[in-house]
């Protein structure tokens, strides 16, 4: 163990990666319940698209693992997934098979970009500013998951005429078009599980103020445990025979090996007036998936040592064997029947709490197996649990606005649009995007274009060709 992940090396050790594992796996298990959810809406099989989502983050985590010795984990990607159901199959008409041709072609082109360094010469074009920025804006973006998924927040709509659309309820499908305003607002503490999560959120910062160790893990179990004498977490509830592997596996068939099929790959290309329509698509796909992860990768690597604080690229080969694991992630997921793998946010609360090498992400994929058999088990977790903890680790993640020269406007502008939109939004890639595109702005404006590389010139018109499209839809 200490000689394969050289642990000594990244001044760790078996205790503090196993919490580490631990630690991102309880951050990231929701994604074991929500994509089966929505995926399904789509006409996918629930139980089969649940161990295909488990197969896709046990595969890409072990390549994390064993080939880059990394302390990431990958799962189907929140928002690619909702992308998949609501965009390319409710509102552009595709089969939930031609959709899957689609995230098999985007590992594709991952490859392609992966083997022809364009994806590390996309992170080597990324300016030191906009790379704290980005540090910054995935903090920004973990606490307001955190803050959401505690409950504290609820969203109240100003009076106005309402326009309601789409494919029927029965689909989970609708788009409100409204004179109105969703202002955000602070709940009212009357609810068992807002208070356990403030309850959590206290015992969370105790642990960390202390220094305990291992107290993020120990927060998680300490605030499940108040959640059950609290009647939050109903053992009664837990639905204890929900795994049924076999019922799991024989809905798998249905799934698995569906994209590069007849149905998949072959119905997507057989009609040519659909072909603009189908590459738009695989675009969008694309931009979500590779910018997830670079955004991932760029805001955490400085501690797993493979960005260095100046934002270049400090190991080389251990960010190509990261990428070419997110690669192989995304294909092989397709295949099994999921949307989009890619490298979880959520890794960066495993990384604070002391994660650096590869057996951080093999706990964590070892949990996503053992998930299979024991899915109610992970359940008994509250989202009150975890919640706090993406919400520190938001903290500690904004350290790195020191690095922005706030007092010079050139830094500021794009390093506040990247930021400030990854949170808003709700997205990296469009904080990203708004980065890439204002830091072009500032520079055509100032009269230095000759400092802007090519390929954020290239970027900058993918972003805007996207953004046209997902306005046209």
């Amino acid at each position: 163990m200490e000689k394969f992940f050289k642990l000594k090396e990244h001044g760790t050790d078996v205790r503090t990666e196993v919490t580490a594992g631990l630690t991102t796996f309880f951050a990231m298990s929701y994604i074991l319940f929500v994509n089966p959810s929505i995926l399904s809406q789509a006409g996918m099989p629930a139980q089969g698209v649940f161990l295909a989502t488990i197969i896709g983050a046990v595969v890409g985590t072990l390549m994390m693992a064993f080939y880059a010795n990394l302390p990431y984990a990958q799962a189907p990607g929140m928002g690619l997934n909702a992308f998949f159901t609501y965009t390319v199959v409710f509102a552009l008409g595709y089969t939930w098979q031609e959709a899957l041709a689609m995230v098999f072609i985007c590992g594709i082109i991952s490859l392609i970009i992966t083997v022809t360094k364009v994806r590390k010469m996309i992170i080597e074009a990324i300016p030191a500013v906009l790379k704290s920025a980005i540090s910054a804006g995935i903090g920004i973006f973990l606490a307001y998951v955190g803050i959401k998924n505690a409950g504290f927040l609820k969203f109240s709509i100003d009076a106005g005429t309402y326009t309601v659309s789409g494919t029927g309820a029965d689909k989970g499908l609708a788009s409100i078009t409204a004179d109105a305003s969703a202002t955000p607002g602070l709940v009212a503490f009357n609810s068992p599980a807002v208070i356990l999560a403030l309850i959590g959120l206290a015992i969370t910062i105790f642990f960390i103020v202390k220094g305990i160790r291992g107290g993020v893990i120990l927060s998680i179990a300490a605030t499940t445990i108040v959640g059950i004498l609290m009647g939050v977490v109903d053992l009664g509830a837990v639905n204890w025979s929900a795994t049924n592997l076999s019922a799991s596996i024989n809905d798998l068939k249905q799934i698995f090996g569906a994209a590069p099929g007849s149905q998949g790959l072959g119905a997507l290309f057989s009609d040519p007036s659909r072909l603009p329509g189908v590459l738009m698509a695989i675009l969008a796909f694309s931009l979500t998936d590779i910018f997830d992860t670079i955004g991932t990768l760029v805001g955490t690597g400085e501690k797993v040592g493979i960005i260095s604080a100046t934002g270049d690229s400090k190991d080389s080969a251990a960010l190509d064997r990261a990428l070419y694991s997110d690669l192989v992630a995304t294909t092989f997921g397709a295949v099994a029947g999921t949307s989009n793998v890619t490298t979880y946010v959520e890794s960066a609360a495993g990384i604070e709490a002391g994660g650096r090498t590869g057996l951080t992400a093999l706990v964590v994929a070892v949990l996503f197996a053992i998930s299979s058999f024991f899915s109610p088990l992970v359940s008994i977790v509250p989202t009150q649990a975890t919640a706090p903890i993406l919400i520190i680790v938001g903290v500690m993640m904004l350290s790195n606005l020191k690095n922005i020269k706030w007092a010079d406007l050139d830094e500021a502008i794009p390093a506040f649009f990247t930021s400030i939109f990854m949170g808003f939004t709700y997205s990296i890639t469009y904080g990203i995007a708004a980065g890439f595109i204002t830091y072009t702005l500032v520079k055509v404006f100032k009269g230095q274009v000759k400092e802007i590389p090519v390929v954020m010139w290239v970027l900058d018109a993918l972003f805007v060709l996207n953004f046209i499209f997902l306005a046209v839809l």
